[in-house]
């Protein structure tokens, strides 16, 4: 096995001392100039690298990583989240370690470990739809933590949050303004704390504009796959049970497109969160818009933040939603019309 060099390989190969590399390589400039150019083909010619990792274990070190636990990898939402995330931890200096849980709270569980005992200097957490633990029960010292798209009960964290329940009574409302009586609700499980918001927000608006109680909800909550959704809205079109839709992500859009297609007809539809091929259908997609980056921007600059010494009380951070009206929301006498 090739044993990789180490700083002290390095000094021997520029001759110079191991706290003279161990300065050039954490940053400091203050160097004799000559000195450091033979650092630097030392480095170049042995093919040293920092162990990150090992500096981290160290007092007083970091191994400036942030680690970000989603929910599912396979969803554009959460990329788009990811990728603001790592913007911001970038410029900063700081690699962003990312994994997804997959709704699983053994496996979110794991991966925190796993991430804490890599000596992550800071979280980005979007918490399960079951908790298996309790964040107060994880070991300490657990590093500066933000929750993120759904909250939990634990007063050691920051929080950043979307204003589902607002968005999805705005998008309901649209609806009924425009004239639909029977609007079916059509998301994931509403253990996922995200869908409970929508759901309650929706079963607002219906009872703010007269159209019957909760026991009346026509309400579709097994939609966690664009497939799932394309099976539930093809069912709706096909018993007549509802007149308009409010999808309650962008996989329900999705899918409830997919049926549309397949049955030759649609219903008015609103879908929370915008999409990049919603601008494509005739009409376009009217959707319930959050901005998802500012959310990742949020979340990792309130993690430096607190990396940087920021000590103010932890709070919880409500992004408004923005209701996109295309004409998607109005009934219209035949497909593609």
């Amino acid at each position: 096995m090739v044993r990789n060099p180490t700083m002290k390989d390095v000094a021997h190969e520029a001759g110079v001392s191991l706290k003279t590399v161990s300065r050039h390589v954490n940053g400091e400039t203050n160097i004799d100039p000559d000195l450091a150019g033979r650092i630097s083909a030392a480095i170049v010619k042995l093919g040293y690298r920092r162990n990150l990792s090992a500096a981290s274990i160290r007092p007083g070190r970091t191994g400036k990583t942030i680690g970000l636990v989603i929910s599912d990898l396979a969803n554009p939402y959460y990329s788009t989240l990811a990728r603001a995330i790592e913007s911001v931890a970038d410029a900063a200096g700081y690699l962003v370690t990312i994994a997804s849980s997959e709704e699983d709270g053994r496996r979110h569980d794991r991966l925190v470990d796993r991430l804490m005992e890599q000596r992550v200097d800071g979280l980005i957490v979007v918490p399960p739809r079951r908790a298996a633990r309790d964040w107060a029960d994880v070991a300490a010292p657990i590093p500066p933590l933000v929750l993120l798209d759904r909250p939990v009960s634990y007063a050691g964290a920051d929080a950043v949050l979307a204003d589902n329940a607002g968005g999805a009574r705005a998008a309901t409302l649209a609806l009924a303004r425009a004239g639909s009586r029977r609007i079916a609700f059509v998301g994931d499980s509403l253990d996922i704390y995200t869908m409970r918001e929508r759901h309650a927000g929706y079963a607002a608006a219906l009872a703010e504009a007269g159209l019957g109680g909760a026991g009346d909800l026509l309400t579709i909550t097994t939609a966690h796959t664009r497939e799932q959704a394309e099976r539930e809205v093809g069912a709706v079109l096909r018993d007549d049970s509802a007149d308009a839709l409010f999808a309650a992500n962008n996989r329900a859009t999705i899918g409830a497109l997919l049926a549309f297609q397949q049955a030759g007809r649609r219903l008015p539809l609103v879908g929370f969160d915008d999409f990049e091929t919603a601008l494509l259908g005739d009409p376009p997609v009217s959707v319930v818009s959050q901005d998802i980056e500012l959310m990742g921007r949020t979340a990792a600059e309130l993690v430096l933040g607190r990396l940087n010494g920021d000590t103010s009380p932890f709070a919880t951070r409500v992004l408004p939603t923005r209701l996109i009206l295309r004409g998607s929301e109005k009934h219209h006498t035949c497909a593609g019309s």
